[in-house]
């Protein structure tokens, strides 16, 4: 008997990389018969023809589903959707893609070998960023070193993509985690199961553009981190090494350049600074707290051919 497998693919703005993407798929399903496949395109908002477009493969091949959703969410939001999705269609596992063709259908076959010997998530990884532009190659290498030491995560694995094929319970696992802001990566390396990660050499995207911003990359990495680790421990301490060294340098520069040190001025300015700061501290885990406690979805849909 064929297993079920969802393929869920988040799109935005990706009407240039619909029909490549569709075919290339195609080219490789044909070597993976002992699997019936489900095209789960997941629509954030685009203001182009993706939908447009998937909706006609729909028309035309039954195996094609789609989840539109009302505004832009976010890719964490695609993904979610995703799975919540595939668990409604009582799939055996689901595999997680980009639309631009970073992530190479071929690797599926890869994926489907370790998952026939019994790894529940099979993930990949770049084993190198050639080709990348240097100072995004530059920003990632430097956010998985301080993710690692922030987070104490043994598991996170440098360029590893969203890539990915979950067995059903990974599925559950995933969706066990009720986060308000998700940071998919640092789930998985939460979650446990029989991991295997599989390598390959970096891929330009096919066709449009990027997505994904320095100011988006930075924004996600940061939630990863708050997310993950104990950063907000780290304030005080922060605050502490902050004021000491403005101190110091006041000394410094009083004795260099022969002026009088108004402490008075001096404890006016380090009391204005630590009460600012500090109320952005307090206001920033409130407003996290908040955020939690409400539980607003995280997408909204606005149209689907699932039943």
């Amino acid at each position: 008997m064929q297993k079920k497998i969802s393929l869920i693919i988040p799109c935005y703005n990706e009407e240039a990389m619909i029909d490549i993407l569709y075919d290339e798929i195609n080219k490789v399903l044909p070597k993976l018969p002992n699997y019936d496949f489900v095209f789960l395109f997941v629509d954030d908002g685009s203001k182009d023809n993706t939908l447009a477009l998937i909706k006609e493969k729909a028309k035309k091949d039954t195996r094609v589903k789609y989840i539109s959703f009302s505004r832009n969410f976010g890719k964490e939001s695609s993904m979610l959707a995703g799975l919540e999705a595939s668990l409604k269609m009582d799939v055996d596992a689901c595999l997680f893609m980009d639309a631009d063709l970073q992530d190479p259908p071929s690797l599926m076959i890869d994926f489907f070998r370790y998952y026939e010997e019994g790894y529940k998530y099979i993930f990949a990884r770049n084993k190198d960023r050639k080709g990348q532009a240097f100072f995004k190659k530059v920003f990632s290498n430097l956010f998985y070193k301080v993710y690692a030491r922030l987070t104490g995560d043994k598991n996170s694995v440098p360029s590893a993509r969203d890539f990915a094929l979950l067995d059903r319970d990974v599925i559950k696992a995933f969706l066990a985690y009720k986060d308000n802001r998700r940071y998919s990566k640092g789930i998985s390396s939460q979650i446990g199961f029989k991991r295997k990660c599989v390598e390959y050499d970096y891929h330009e995207r096919e066709a449009g553009t990027t997505k994904w911003s320095f100011k988006k990359l930075f924004k996600y990495g940061m939630t990863g981190i708050e997310q993950f680790s104990r950063i907000y421990e780290l304030v005080p301490n922060l605050i502490g090494l902050f004021l000491g060294i403005g101190i110091i340098l006041q000394i410094v520069f009083a004795h260099i350049y022969k002026y009088e040190l108004r402490w008075v001025y001096i404890a006016i300015t380090v009391g204005v600074f630590l009460i600012n700061l500090v109320l952005k501290y307090i206001l920033k885990v409130q407003y996290d707290i908040r955020d939690q406690l409400l539980a607003r979805p995280h997408y909204l849909t606005e149209e689907s051919n699932i039943e």
